[in-house]
């Protein structure tokens, strides 16, 4: 058996580390199989060497965030974790050293992920950006916020969201109201980001002035955007048709950011994503990214991230050839 202890450079920290009620400790006991013994501020480890030295690597990473101002909520902790597990934990300085933009509340945006620091560096580099990956990966928010970071340092004059007002089970026809509120709950993740961001009074102005477009996809037929950051969310459920048209409207001065989650198609059966033609067709072209985002990136609450693992391993045994698809097929 090995043995470890960890100095903390105070009681304050020492109490974030620990977490309410030693929360955080109790995690890091479970996830490395090891002992825990809180003093003060000195944490002793007791277990096997290798599960000793992954567990103090954890909170050399939580310490590292605690003093860039990142809050240790249970999902940062369990990042901490992952990395440290791939003796990473030092690659989560390169996340506070990311700045994205302040809310309306003033809080500081920074990828709270590897692979939100990639997409962000992405969209920075590329005109054209594809980000994909599950719910809760922070595809759209952060898409809005470099939106907003680029119109306040004046790189594009406008923002533009858009997304297909696809029908998951609820007809827009049954809906009430005219046109603009039947749309409106396909575009609320949209703007519910911008008033993050912008605070909802500075956004209505900006969408009074038509600075601010958030418009469903059919909109966008015949016109050239130009000078514009551009958001298509939800970009699974286009047609390969509707994609086409959707990137030829880029104009001179804008960048495109195009979200969408492959696993959530709302579209007709035998009718093809234009997000996954996307992908395909334009994959070897340059000044267009492509990033996906995985289960690892999900900073919503933890179990989001474990739905998404299950539902992920029940697509994988229902698929054809599997032996299991082949035992649902016979019960059926």
């Amino acid at each position: 058996m090995a043995e470890r202890s960890l100095e903390l450079d105070s009681i304050e920290l020492a109490a974030a580390i620990f977490g309410s009620g030693d929360q955080n400790i109790h995690l890091l006991e479970k996830e490395f199989r090891v002992t825990a013994v809180c003093r003060g501020s000195v944490l002793r480890f007791t277990g096997e060497q290798k599960d000793v030295d992954a567990a103090a690597r954890a909170v050399d990473g939580m310490v590292t965030l605690m003093e860039n101002h990142t809050p240790l909520e249970e999902q940062t902790v369990r990042y901490c974790i992952s990395l440290a597990h791939g003796g990473e934990e030092k690659r989560l300085r390169e996340l506070t050293d990311d700045f994205v933009a302040v809310t309306a509340k003033g809080r500081p945006i920074h990828p709270k992920t590897l692979g939100q620091k990639e997409y962000l560096a992405a969209i920075r580099k590329n005109a054209i950006t594809f980000g994909v990956g599950p719910a809760g990966t922070g595809k759209t928010y952060l898409a809005v916020a470099m939106a907003v970071k680029a119109f306040k340092s004046k790189d594009v004059s406008r923002i533009i969201l858009t997304r297909p007002a696809v029908e998951a089970g609820e007809k827009l026809g049954f809906l009430p109201g005219d046109l603009q509120n039947k749309v409106d709950p396909y575009l609320r993740p949209l703007y519910d980001g911008l008033f993050d961001l912008l605070g909802a009074e500075t956004f209505q102005k900006l969408f009074e002035k038509q600075v601010i477009e958030v418009a469903p996809l059919a909109y966008m037929r015949g016109r050239t955007l130009d000078d514009a950051f551009i958001i298509l969310d939800e970009a699974q459920n286009t047609t390969p048709e509707q994609m086409k048209m959707f990137l030829t409207r880029m104009g001179v001065g804008s960048k495109v950011v195009v979200t969408g989650d492959v696993t959530q198609i709302d579209l007709p059966d035998k009718v093809r994503s234009g997000l996954i033609d996307a992908l395909h067709v334009l994959r070897d072209v340059e000044g267009i990214a492509q990033v996906r985002l995985t289960e690892k990136d999900v900073v919503r609450h933890r179990l989001v991230q474990q739905i998404v693992k299950a539902y992920e391993k029940a697509a994988e045994e229902k698929a054809p050839g599997s032996h299991n698809h082949k035992q649902t097929m016979e019960v059926d």
